[in-house]
């Protein structure tokens, strides 16, 4: 397993995980309700920041690794899980958000894997959509983690609605990677049959 800075940086995003969930349970007398929200709002938003230093730099100083290629994206899934798994409990969104969004990650990352072990992986190649799709949730979340006004806007309601959009677009994508996947779906089944 190779170790390096992109490297260490997606090991981070993982460690973030427990300590966004933990904030959530420290005692009353730690944190008021503004400073958990702040906190977590923070990490999640340092840990996205993590997400595209670690790509960018492994691009940029060469570090690309089939270990690195493996780990940044289950990171990225494991925190988005875990964030709107916090959101669904405090009462931030409904739990279908939360369904479709983690249903559609394992999908398409299981999609992927039967791909590549076929030599299709270029079929589900990451589209414009999907990264249009993770925008939205990328910024509906800490919205809905930090929920307070802040500079005269209701960081709730936009993060309510954005998280929805986040949605659409998360089953539009599922649908346009399963469709894409489609016609060598079918061949393999036609093949088999």
């Amino acid at each position: 397993m190779p170790f390096n800075l992109p490297i260490l940086l997606t090991w981070l995003r993982i460690v973030a995980i427990p300590l966004l969930i933990a904030v959530y349970y420290l005692p009353a007398a730690w944190a008021t309700p503004l400073e958990r929200d702040l906190f977590a709002t923070v990490l999640f938003m340092a840990a996205g920041f993590t997400d595209w230093a670690d790509g960018y730099l492994a691009r940029r100083w060469n570090q690309t690794s089939a270990f690195g290629a493996f780990l940044d994206p289950v990171a990225d899934k494991l925190m988005v899980a875990a964030a709107l798994i916090v959101l669904v409990q405090l009462g931030r969104t409904d739990a279908i958000i939360a369904m479709i969004i983690i249903g559609r990650e394992i999908t398409i990352s299981a999609l992927r894997e039967w791909m590549a072990k076929i030599g299709a992986s270029k079929s589900v190649a990451v589209s414009m959509l999907g990264k249009v799709k993770t925008a939205a949730q990328m910024v509906a979340i800490p919205m809905l983690l930090y929920y307070q006004p802040l500079w005269g806007m209701d960081m709730a309601q936009l993060g309510g609605g954005l998280i929805w959009v986040a949605a659409l677009l998360t089953l539009w994508s599922m649908g346009y990677y399963l469709r894409m996947a489609w016609p060598e779906i079918a061949a393999r089944s036609e093949r088999q049959g």
